[in-house]
């Protein structure tokens, strides 16, 4: 879908905008639409109305806005995604939006355009019908820029966490990973690994065949007032191991390392918005999680980069063996702050469903701008507890703890496992997207399969630093 911004109304369907309680912009509108049908511009409804050649576009389609005083970003991005799904409904292929009184939000515009346009039909022999060209007239082109920034970002990421198992392997997010450009970018095999002393990843990845990668990419622009870690969890399938899952648990696990793939768009992104006098690190520890004959065993012992020894409670809490040792790795480069983003804990889901990501960390301030730039980029986060209670159920008799504790409380338990990782002078959220990362039906502005979960909110916070 190509964007780009103009002046000429001439095309297959123009769209233009109402407001509840208001007229529209074109008079074609407001005599069939608003007088005749009483349309009154709810959020997200549409009204579709042909021409007849009375102007130029062959059909008009009027989106509703809801009340004026009460338009914000977010809404624009929920009806443009309406809007979109719409033309493809109708199966347009050029339409020019042509919104009053939305001028200042052109980013959030694209980015709808971007989430209702899309779909996964690589592997369709019949491809889903996509538009071929969406211009805006109105809004400012750097907001229309970095708009195309943010929704090629989440369609990279979209489409890494939607390949199977089989092709977005350890080995193909390195591929990706090397080839961003602006970035440093460097590659650890298993041996690196095994010299690096990150015995927890190691464990993870031996039942697998598919060798473990461990990706740091780094972006620096002028002076870095701040260093920012960006963790994303990459287990790019999670059978359980040894502690096998059920089938039905087992059959969208490819989204297993959507962590990672929010990392890979978030970082692919830096180089076209580049944020100035900030130095920002995408770490990857990428690996298969299987019961294969070298697999890691309930009751082992591992040991972590730090030296902390953790029990094996069971094999399938593998995503935090993972990431505790790319946290410790994270917090010897010195940063400021380190955010890790996971698919992390079923619990999370039992928590807060499908729509609400939880958040935990160590610094309070941190956790609520993070809520809060979630918040204005179209995402919900909820702040999860971190009692001491949590990390006395992770105590062993035989290791510094183990890595699974009881059934209740499961994803601050998880959280207080990670907090054993981080030393005390960074700050650290960690982000479960357990739930909302990939979906198994169709919810809200999003379709089948992954959302994207964390980019918009990952690449606002360290853009606006």
């Amino acid at each position: 879908m190509d964007i780009k911004i103009t002046n000429d109304l001439n095309t297959e369907v123009l769209v233009i905008n109402k407001f509840e309680g208001e007229q529209t912009s074109q008079e074609l509108a407001n005599t069939y639409a608003v007088e005749k049908d009483n349309f009154e511009g709810k959020l997200g409804t549409t009204y579709l109305l042909h021409t007849y050649g009375k102007i130029p576009a062959d059909k008009i389609l009027v989106v509703g806005l809801g009340k004026r005083e009460e338009l914000d970003g977010n809404k624009i991005t929920e009806a443009l995604v309406k809007t979109v799904k719409k033309l493809k409904q109708i199966k347009a292929k050029r339409a020019v939006v042509d919104f009053d009184g939305a001028e200042r939000y052109g980013k959030y515009a694209v980015i709808g355009a971007y989430i209702g346009d899309y779909t996964f039909d690589k592997y369709k022999t019949q491809k889903d019908h996509h538009l071929d060209e969406i211009g805006f007239t109105k809004f400012n082109e750097a907001d229309i820029n970095e708009g195309i920034v943010f929704g090629q970002a989440m369609l990279l990421t979209r489409n890494i966490a939607n390949e199977p198992a089989e092709y977005a392997t350890p080995t193909k997010l390195a591929e990706m990973a090397s080839s961003f450009e602006g970035l440093e970018t460097k590659i650890y095999d298993k041996e690196d690994i095994k010299k690096m002393d990150m015995g927890a990843f190691y464990a993870v990845s031996k039942g697998s065949a598919e060798p473990p990668k461990f990706i740091h990419m780094k972006y620096s622009n002028g002076n870095p007032k701040k260093r920012i870690a960006l963790i994303g969890k990459g287990l790019c399938f999670d059978s359980g191991g040894m502690d096998l899952k059920p089938a039905s648990s087992m059959l969208t696990m490819r989204d297993d390392m959507s962590g990672a793939a929010c990392v890979l768009g978030v970082m692919n992104a830096l180089n076209k918005l580049k944020p100035a006098d900030i130095e920002i690190h995408g770490i990857i520890a990428a690996c298969e999680n299987m019961p294969g004959q070298h697999a890691y065993k309930p009751g082992d012992i591992l040991t972590a980069k730090n030296g902390k020894t953790i029990e094996v409670d069971n094999t399938d809490a593998e995503g935090r063996l993972t990431l505790a040792d790319a946290l410790c790795y994270a917090c010897e480069l010195k940063v400021d702050e380190v955010i890790d983003i996971a698919t992390l804990t079923g619990a999370c889901v039992v928590a807060l469903g499908t729509a609400v990501s939880g958040v935990m960390g160590n610094d309070e301030n941190m956790i609520k701008k993070i809520i809060e730039t979630a918040k204005c980029s179209g995402e919900k986060y909820w702040e999860l507890p971190m009692y001491q209670e949590y990390r006395d159920g992770l105590k062993s008799e035989i290791a510094d703890m183990k890595n699974t504790g009881t059934r209740n409380g499961g994803a601050s338990a998880a959280g207080m496992f990670l907090k054993e990782f981080v030393t005390d002078d960074v700050k650290w959220v960690h982000i479960d997207v357990a739930g909302t990362a990939f979906l198994e039906k169709p919810q809200g502005i999003f379709c089948y399969g992954s959302t994207g979960a964390g980019v918009r909110t990952l690449l606002n916070y360290v853009a606006k630093q």
